[in-house]
């Protein structure tokens, strides 16, 4: 979505990575501009699929462009809205499917709700909405929460680091000798 409205020619965002382009803007944006429809309704699973959205948010981009006269690549006057409104449909799709599973766990015994954790990391802990939606939806169902630093939630070596640190000072799964250990690039 961030490179379909050229967030990179944003004066506010040129820098910044796609995801927290959309988080920038989406703060002073109006949502309730645009509705998209929630991906995946008709589906009672836990799986997450975002191909629907992005194809409805298209469609609309490309309906404003028609609207304001703009070719592709040039920034619509509503970009803030627009960024508002799927950053608000994606945070509600994954606190949807987070809570189905939430539910399944705890009815097929898989985790106990007395000491049930919900653990977000990756690109989407580190968008401040979506992680308020997910606290929220811990809290109100006697989970705990946790999450890394948004800093260490983009970078995909930094949390595979981090999960090396968490296992070692555990004692889980750490192999102590590399004695017998052929290491091969690729």
């Amino acid at each position: 979505v961030a490179r379909r409205l050229s967030l990179r020619k944003h004066p506010e965002c040129h820098s910044m990575a796609g995801g927290k382009a959309i988080e920038h803007l989406a703060q002073t944006g109006n949502r309730q501009l645009h509705t998209f429809r929630l991906p995946m309704q008709r589906y009672r699973n836990c799986d997450f699929s975002f191909s629907g959205l992005q194809n409805l948010v298209n469609k609309a981009i490309i309906q404003k462009e028609k609207e304001e006269g703009i070719q592709e690549g040039e920034i619509l006057s509503c970009v803030k809205d627009i960024a508002a409104a799927v950053q608000h449909a994606v945070a509600v799709h994954v606190i949807q499917r987070t809570y189905r599973a939430m539910l399944f766990c705890i009815k097929n015994s898989i985790l106990s709700s007395k000491n049930a954790t919900l653990v977000v990391s990756g690109g989407v802990a580190s968008n401040q909405y979506i992680r308020k939606g997910l606290q929220t939806l811990a809290d109100a169902n006697g989970f705990a929460f946790l999450c890394p630093p948004p800093r260490l939630c983009t970078d995909n070596g930094v949390m595979i680091a981090w999960n090396g640190i968490e296992r070692l000072r555990a004692g889980l799964g750490v192999l102590h000798s590399t004695d017998g250990i052929r290491y091969e690039p690729k």
